[in-house]
């Protein structure tokens, strides 16, 4: 399986496989205006709590305990607030979470 996609140009794009109990998620954006039209800054917007699951880790043993990986490539989840790891790949913004850091997955 090849670490790297070709977008088109034929520029390489990165691909990222979490390892362990880790999920690779991006967080949903919030409306920047309040419903009375009040522009908000970024200094004062909360950190977003849903997000999308990218990519998923393949599980583990983590702390001497088997780790089954509950959620999947595509949910929609509810994280901690103050969880994982920021990081920027290709201009995108990406969260590196651990499976414990989701407290629920939403359903439709």
């Amino acid at each position: 399986m090849s670490a790297n996609k070709i977008e088109k140009g034929g520029r390489k794009k990165m691909k990222i496989r979490p390892i362990g109990d880790r999920i690779l998620i991006k967080f949903k954006e919030r409306e920047e205006v309040t419903k009375s039209g009040i522009v908000l800054p970024d200094t004062v917007k909360e950190k977003p709590q849903i997000a999308e699951v990218i990519e998923v880790g393949p599980g583990g043993i983590v702390d001497g305990e088997k780790v089954e990986m509950v959620v999947k490539k595509g949910d929609k989840v509810i994280v901690s607030k103050y969880a994982g790891t920021e990081i920027k790949i290709d201009g995108e913004e990406y969260t590196i979470i651990r499976q414990d850091d989701v407290l629920a997955i939403i359903e439709d």
